[in-house]
């Protein structure tokens, strides 16, 4: 055997080694995702369900939350520019509307 089959076949054995060691290393990754808690977690039909349940209600809470904290500042806003003649007006009518209590039945 020459140098130079020495040489080829010490290369061929490292390129082997690294490569083993890469699919280990892959192994080890596929397996701490699938051990991950949103991999578990869509792995039944019925958990996917109630966390899509528990999503969906903290959408709505989140948007009526948000929604009730910007029309409360745009109404404070509105109120605030009284003193700008055509815009005062109209914010004191909007203001007035939003306060009158809708009739009795």
């Amino acid at each position: 055997m020459s140098n130079s089959d020495t040489e080829t076949s010490d290369q061929l054995t490292h390129r082997e080694e690294q490569l083993a060691l890469e699919v280990r290393a892959l192994r080890a990754e596929v397996e701490r995702m699938n051990n991950h808690r949103f991999i578990r977690l869509h792995d039944s039909l019925y958990k996917l369900g109630l966390f899509q349940l528990y999503r969906g209600l903290a959408f709505g809470l989140g948007s009526v939350l948000g929604a009730t904290i910007l029309v409360s500042w745009l109404i404070y806003m509105l109120g605030s520019i009284d003193f700008i003649p055509v815009l005062g007006d109209w914010a004191n009518q909007i203001i007035d509307e939003i306060q009158v209590l809708p009739p009795e039945q």
